[in-house]
């Protein structure tokens, strides 16, 4: 895999954890003040530089198949749910992600919770890590096994912190949810770009060997793009059916009443 592609795949896939962790930190912090989510985020942080420093050095004492069938294992489940989620919300299926309305619900659930006046915010403290922590061990996740499997885990690292960069300064300089950001598309891409990157690093952990080498992701993931968006033509016609047969039922029993 070429260094470009390796920084766009965990750049884009960094940028949806980015947006979501942030966007329950403005929504506390705007709403109860900066104080305790600011403690929150810096002991999440402190805990992922902990997770990091104890994880990679473990790593590269791991066999380079066994990272890759493992990795790619992992990449694919994850990838196909991320998939399956993206084209149901692409087909009208499943409603799509609104960091505006989840902005929102942490709102009203911060403004619902009193705090005593001068008492350090447990609760604001509480939120701002947990949203930090969990979206932020995704992204370690992804720059270990990403950097792991390339043997370039300092370029996944700098991807990922563009992209953390690039969305914590869009979110300082608005200071609202950035729900201008197409997360849903994001989603779509990241899916097909997990998939295609487990199917590949599993085969070559199994000891498939591709014919056009590290040229084939690319075809792979043509291969995906264009059957997922087949698929969700399909889902789409499947939904309009049943509404153009009530439409047409409800007509025909007006006729007949008439």
């Amino acid at each position: 895999m070429s260094a470009g592609f390796l920084f766009v795949a965990v750049f884009l896939a960094c940028t949806v954890e980015a947006v979501e962790a942030l966007t329950i930190v403005l929504a506390v912090g705007l709403t109860r003040g900066w104080r305790a989510p600011a403690y929150g985020v810096g002991s999440a942080l402190l805990v992922l530089a902990v997770a990091v420093a104890a994880l990679g050095p473990a790593l590269k004492l791991i066999p380079l198949h066994t990272i890759q069938l493992v990795v790619g294992g992992l990449l694919l489940v994850f990838g196909l749910q991320w998939l399956r989620k993206a084209m149901l919300r692409a087909a009208g299926i499943k409603a799509k992600h609104d960091e505006a309305a989840i902005y929102q619900k942490e709102v009203e659930k911060a403004s619902g919770v009193s705090a005593r006046a001068g008492a350090f915010d447990s609760y604001s403290f509480r939120i701002a890590f947990m949203g930090v922590l969990l979206e932020g061990l995704e992204v370690v996740f992804i720059v270990l096994t990403f950097g792991t499997t390339q043997g370039d885990i300092p370029l996944a690292a700098v991807a990922a912190a563009a992209a953390i960069s690039v969305i914590v300064a869009l979110g300082v300089a608005v200071r609202v949810p950035l729900s201008k950001v197409p997360e849903n598309t994001l989603k779509y891409v990241v899916g097909l770009l997990l998939t295609t990157f487990g199917l590949f690093w599993g085969g070559e952990g199994a000891g498939a060997k591709w014919p056009a080498s590290d040229a084939s992701i690319l075809v792979v993931l043509a291969i995906l793009a264009v059957v997922s968006a087949g698929v969700v033509q399909l889902l789409r016609r499947g939904q309009r059916a049943p509404s153009s047969a009530a439409a047409g039922s409800g007509l025909a029993s007006e006729l007949t009443q008439s």
